[in-house]
């Protein structure tokens, strides 16, 4: 063998079509630890091992494994490692020995680095990675090692951060390291398909090395054709060897899987064959894993489920066969075991998951060790911990009393980890806290004060936040201020900073975050956000991407849609060429989604479409269609809408009769489907919904629409509650009661007493409010009160509320 052959660069044969695939393997392995998922470390083999010839092996060719049999001094020890004396005796061994060498001292040497590491508990450092990088520029990996010596290296290579890349790098360490590497990757490859070679692998072998693999890309190496082709040559080597893998081997492979499959890894049949090859030894081995292990497997299951793995009857009883183990070993649970833990139950039940007895008392176990240990979490244990809870609440959790302690432990934790939170951290909690707040949390000083160290950090990391990260942000503000947050200089200026990266990343949204936008955006509208420039420019840039997308949109996806387009329509967006063709599209959709509609996106969609309608917006075939598509929904949910749902259902078919729409069979039956449920509901309606109430039925009598003795007792139950809320009213509502209760009179609704009390009450607050009514609002009262005296007796209040309006008149 010459020189170069010990040179990063050497040639390996390529694996062809015709290789053949190992047929059988042994192993041999000694405990070890690591950071993210513990890993045998190999053994080395006794001289005197079938197939380890070890007559020529010198020992003055590896002066380094001194180091191996001492205490590690920082610098002093790692300046040992690099010695250049060290590098001169592989290159000779590899040089004297030829073809027959194996690489032994290569991978010594490479666990004497992986040893300096573990004893400093950390990986290298850039320094010392760029200096160590450097010194093995003439260290290769060659067609003759074996495979404990190909093992040993890129694990623990991998393992002390070798390959880890930093930003920024020097480009010829770059360049070194990524020829280090690939020598590696082609000699396992080519091992692997070598029929003499591949049988000699052991599980141990497989395990650390697909685990290697999983923790490159973690770290940041690109996933070449040459990594691919790696992974793809190890994969059928698991089954084979699935009797011999030990519990960690288990936890190790399934964890790397995952990370694989995470990071974009093709699930490949040889890649399911893998998985399904592991999952029953989980269950054999249930008793066996220790915490670690445990958490590993939870989090690994979590992450395959949710990029695609499909809830075998395997993976069902792996997963039955663990969850008894979280209560066992909840004494065990590190910080990172409980938050990882958390994640992967919230994942699974996100993914559809049943809640079934198991999963319960697994979450329930946890949750007091997340208020026990809650100082130890790091930032990103906090994030994950908050974004699980808000998870599984939002997926049916009960908010126990443990559940609630947990969350105020973890929210005085966001503001002392404040700058520790990166862009997707801060996407998370923002994320969660919405999320936990729509659920019913309070929002209490701890939860404010964790709002507001996390806004500045919006802005702060603004160029950091992926395309769903940017439509998480929205919708989370969106969401606090529906429900009550203030709109504070921090949270506007959050939102500001964050309009321009819509228009900025346009092409990289899928459906879901163009639907959550738009919501967001209409939502913020709605609540008195500024349709400022930079708003009505990412409006318009989303606008384009609804047509584009109509076929993926999911349908409470279409709902929000075309509630959001009504709703910043009826707040002043500008109906620009781009948002009919958007509506236009969305429509259709609403008749093919029909039957899946929830009662909330039922009424939504036809309060949309009457908005919409209201607002100019022509009634198309489309359109009409669409209304049509949805009146027999309505009959059908009537028992599920709740009080302002049934307002706005009522008030949009109104509307659209007040706009030319057919009072067909349907409307008419959706009507009478929704009028007992006034009556059921009266005690929850707000002052607006009783304003908006009494405007549809009575816009709906004036269309048309028979008195029947629902009707009648509908109209009869909200009349109180116009007495009751007479100081709540807004302005437009005491017009519109007024003119709904002239109407009524002027259609033969009679002057009940609690009909003149309703009136009775309203007329004072047109003299309070006379100069906040807009011109056809006063008009309306006018006429309305003009009907009222042609149909009773003038009094002193109708004369004083007649007498201020006119004033308003005159002016």
């Amino acid at each position: 063998m010459d020189r170069s052959s010990a040179r990063i660069g050497g040639q390996y044969p390529r694996p062809g079509n015709n290789d053949n695939q190992p047929k059988d393997h042994a192993a041999c392995s000694s405990r070890g630890r690591y950071r993210h998922a513990p890993v045998r470390q190999w053994c080395h083999p006794p001289r005197t091992a079938p197939g380890c010839n070890e007559s020529y092996y010198s020992s003055a060719a590896c002066s380094f494994q001194h180091l191996q049999r001492r205490s590690v001094n920082r610098t002093q020890d790692f300046n040992n490692l690099i010695k250049q004396e060290i590098m001169d005796g592989l290159v000779n061994q590899s040089e004297r020995i030829g073809h027959r060498y194996d690489g032994k001292h290569h991978g010594q040497y490479a666990s004497s680095i992986k040893k300096y590491t573990s004893a400093a508990k950390r990986p290298l450092n850039r320094t010392e990675q760029s200096q160590l990088i450097s010194f093995l520029q003439n260290f290769t990996a060659t067609p003759s090692w074996n495979w404990l010596s190909l093992t040993t290296t890129l694990h623990s290579f991998t393992s002390a951060g070798v390959f880890t890349p930093h930003n920024p790098m020097d480009g010829r360490v770059k360049r070194t390291q990524a020829a280090l590497l690939s020598t590696l990757l082609d000699a396992i490859i080519f091992k692997c398909n070598q029929a003499s070679h591949a049988g000699d692998i052991a599980a141990q072998g497989v395990a650390n090395l697909l685990w290697a693999m999983a923790k490159l890309v973690d770290n940041g190496q690109e996933q070449t054709p040459t990594f691919n082709r790696a992974v793809a040559a190890l994969l059928p080597h698991v089954n084979p060897q699935k009797k011999q893998f030990i519990p960690q081997h288990i936890a190790n492979l399934l964890w790397a899987m995952a990370k694989l499959a995470d990071y974009g890894q093709e699930r490949t049949p040889e890649f399911n064959a893998a998985v399904a090859a592991l999952l029953p030894h989980v269950n054999v081995q249930k008793a066996n894993f220790n915490a670690q292990g445990i958490a590993n497997l939870l989090w690994a299951m979590a992450k395959l489920v949710d990029n695609g793995q499909e809830p075998t009857p395997g993976f069902m009883a792996a997963l039955a066969a663990l969850l008894p183990y979280v209560n066992r070993q909840k004494d065990q649970f590190i910080p990172q075991h409980i938050a990882n833990l958390l994640w992967a139950m919230a994942k699974l039940v996100d993914n559809g998951q049943e809640q079934t007895p198991g999963l319960k008392e697994a979450v329930a176990t946890l949750l007091p060790l997340v208020n026990a240990q809650k100082n130890q979490f790091n930032a990103q244990g906090v994030a994950n911990l908050l974004w699980a809870m808000a998870k599984l609440v939002d997926n049916g959790q009960e908010r126990t009393p443990e559940l609630n302690k947990a969350v105020a432990a973890l929210l005085t934790r966001v503001n002392a980890q404040k700058d520790q939170f990166n862009a997707q951290g801060v996407t998370n909690l923002l994320w969660a806290m919405a999320k936990l707040v729509d659920n019913g949390q309070k929002r209490t000083p701890e939860f404010n004060e964790a709002l507001a160290a996390l806004l500045p950090h919006v802005s702060a990391q603004t160029a950091n936040f992926t395309p769903q990260g940017i439509a998480n942000l929205l919708w989370a503000m969106a969401k606090l201020v529906d429900n009550g947050q203030e709109r504070t200089s921090g949270l506007k200026e959050a939102v500001a900073t964050l309009l321009p990266h819509v228009n900025a990343k346009k092409n990289q949204f899928i459906p879901q975050h163009i639907a959550n936008l738009l919501w967001a955006m209409a939502k913020l509208v709605d609540k008195g956000q500024e349709l400022t420039p930079a708003l009505n420019r990412a409006v318009t840039a989303l606008l384009p991407f609804v047509n584009a997308q109509k076929a993926n949109f999911k349908p409470h996806e279409i709902a929000s849609l075309l509630w959001a387009t009504a709703k910043l329509v009826d707040n002043g967006l500008e109906r620009t060429p781009l948002l009919k063709p958007a509506v236009a599209a969305l429509l259709p959709l609403v008749n093919t989604a029909k039957a899946n509609f929830n009662p909330q996106e039922i009424a939504n969609l036809l309060w949309a479409t009457a908005k919409l309608v209201g607002n100019g917006l022509d009634q198309t075939p489309q359109l009409n269609e669409a209304v049509t598509a949805l009146l027999p929904q309505v009959n059908a949910a009537k028992a599920n809408f709740n009080p302002q749902e049934i307002v706005n259902l009522l008030w949009a078919m109104a509307k659209l009769v007040d706009n030319g729409e057919d009072r067909t069979p349907e409307l008419k039956e959706a009507v009478a489907s929704l009028l007992p449920q006034v009556n059921a509901q009266k005690d929850n309606f707000t002052p607006q919904g009783i304003a908006n109430l009494l405007w549809a039925m009575t816009k709906l009598v004036d269309s048309g629409q028979e008195r029947t003795s629902e009707f009648t007792e509908a109209v009869a139950a909200l009349l109180p509650y116009v007495n009751a809320a007479k100081a709540n009213f807004k302005p437009q509502g005491i017009a519109n009661l007024l003119w709904a209760m002239a109407k009524l009179v002027d259609n033969g609704q009679e002057r009940t007493p609690e009909f003149n009390e309703a009136v009775a009450a309203l007329l004072p607050h047109v003299n309070t409010e006379q100069a906040n009514f807009k011109p056809q609002e006063i008009a309306n009262l006018v006429w309305a009160m003009a009907k009222l005296e042609d149909n009773g007796e003038w009094t002193s209040e109708l004369n004083e509320a007649v007498t201020a309006l006119l004033r308003h008149v005159h002016t």
